[in-house]
């Protein structure tokens, strides 16, 4: 698994368009965006998100990082209408941003993750990677002794098979050598 991706009704064309984005790992659902940009004469700048941005998102976080100097860089101006204000810095300064947004989407309203979850029946004692943990596969979430044994089966018909089809061959020339034999007794 590559790792886990979002696909949602595009906010603002739910009918028509999609939205996908990558995931990141964290307690929230949150998205994540980045980018960097360069500090104007006045040493400030101003952050344009998508046009979705606010559709999306709620509860932001913001970083700043300077890059090639320090600078006492802050969000002037935190994100109204899809855009942010940075300032503090030196004119021509590049700044690296990044922000984070809590999902505000109804698929994320409706179904926000549960942090931590007891293993409650069959479940409990099995593991989702059980190799990873030096445990055997039949403590595996995804083992079922019916599909081995299903797989096992599938795997000695195929060798019985296998062998009747050479055994077959086999019959298949010694007539034929039978029959050249014959022949050249006469």
């Amino acid at each position: 698994n590559p790792g886990p991706t979002m696909k949602i009704d595009h906010q603002l064309d739910k009918a028509n368009k999609y939205l996908s984005h990558s995931a990141v790992g964290s307690p929230d659902m949150l998205n994540v965006y980045n980018g960097n940009v360069v500090l104007d004469g006045r040493g400030e700048a101003t952050v344009e998100l998508p046009e979705w941005f606010d559709a999306v998102n709620r509860d932001f976080r913001y970083q700043l990082t300077c890059v090639g100097g320090f600078a006492p860089v802050y969000v002037a101006e935190e994100i109204v209408g899809n855009s942010f204000r940075i300032a503090g810095g030196e004119p021509g300064m590049k700044v690296s941003w990044m922000v984070a947004g809590v999902r505000q989407d109804a698929y994320a309203e409706a179904n926000r993750v549960a942090v931590e979850e007891q293993k409650t029946g069959w479940e409990s004692g099995r593991y989702m990677h059980p190799e990873l943990y030096g445990a055997p596969k039949t403590q595996g979430l995804s083992y079922h002794e019916a599909t081995e044994q299903a797989q096992a089966m599938r795997v000695a018909k195929n060798a019985e098979q296998k062998q009747k089809r050479a055994d077959d061959r086999a019959a298949a020339q010694d007539r034929a050598n039978a029959g050249k034999r014959w022949w050249r007794s006469k």
